[in-house]
């Protein structure tokens, strides 16, 4: 099954794509810098030190770096055992430290390897001793990094909601302990509901496949001359695998969050 989600990609017919010409150079800059101002001009940065158009300018630039960089080293990586295990461990780190960086400035970053790990290696490991995915660059890259970039957003959600919950709610941990709570308890019923809203994304796009949406996987596929059953079948799998890893992400998240092991400097602002 999953053997022809790689067929699908590599099939797609250059009339099927979007023409790469200075057209398309102007447009993605327009709606770049579009999108800047939108959020200069209504302020949505949450404080006055965070310059989230400066921040928004510099992903859309880096996104276009990076895709030229990976256009160049990907057929390497895909044809290449130490090249993809090595693409797999950039992939890796990169999430880690994006995720670390949105949750802490301090040395408890790299724990946010826990949960982005605890959902993805057991589902790829699964993937591949039941022979549905081969131990090749061309499908395990593209599927290893959706279900990364899952955990990672998870992870930063439940993360942020959980650390700032706690921050706010301060006295009510206290007020529990003080009742006899332990203090991973207390800490995880303040941090355990407003983390559970990380997963909202997921099962609403879940929910609403189909009826709202047409995901990536299932459009890549039809585009690529599957038939709209196997494109749905292979959606399917895409979706359900990420709501396992994304529930995953974010059990560990709150859990290391509850028992103080991932946290914030005291004087670090939400």
């Amino acid at each position: 099954m999953l053997r022809a989600f790689t067929v699908g990609y590599v099939t797609l017919s250059a009339r099927s794509l979007l023409p790469v010409n200075l057209t398309l150079g102007v447009l993605l800059g327009v709606l770049l810098v579009a999108a800047a101002g939108v959020v200069y001009w209504f302020r949505l940065s949450p404080d006055s030190s965070a310059d989230r158009p400066r921040e928004i300018v510099i992903a859309g630039v880096r996104a276009a770096a990076q895709l030229a960089t990976v256009s160049l080293v990907i057929t390497w990586a895909v044809t290449n055992l130490a090249g993809l295990a090595a693409f797999l461990v950039v992939m890796f780190g990169v999430a880690v430290r994006t995720a670390g960086r949105r949750l802490t400035s301090n040395h408890t970053w790299w724990l946010t390897a826990a949960p982005i790990a605890a959902g993805v290696v057991p589902t790829v490991a699964a993937l591949l001793l039941t022979g549905l995915v081969p131990v090749k660059g061309l499908v395990l890259i593209p599927i290893s990094g959706i279900l990364i970039g899952g955990a990672l957003t998870v992870t930063v959600l439940a993360g942020r909601r959980a650390l700032d919950e706690l921050e706010l709610r301060r006295g009510e941990v206290e007020a529990a302990m003080a009742l006899g709570f332990l203090d991973r308890d207390a800490r995880m019923e303040i941090a355990r509901p407003v983390a559970s809203d990380a997963l909202l994304p997921g099962l609403d796009q879940t929910r609403t496949v189909g009826l709202v949406t047409l995901p990536g996987a299932f459009v890549g596929m039809l585009l690529g001359g599957a038939s709209p059953m196997m494109a749905g079948a292979v959606q399917l799998f895409v979706l359900i695998a990420l709501m396992a890893v994304q529930a995953i992400a974010v059990a560990v998240t709150v859990e290391l969050i509850a028992r103080r092991r991932l946290f914030r400097p005291v004087a670090q602002a939400a």
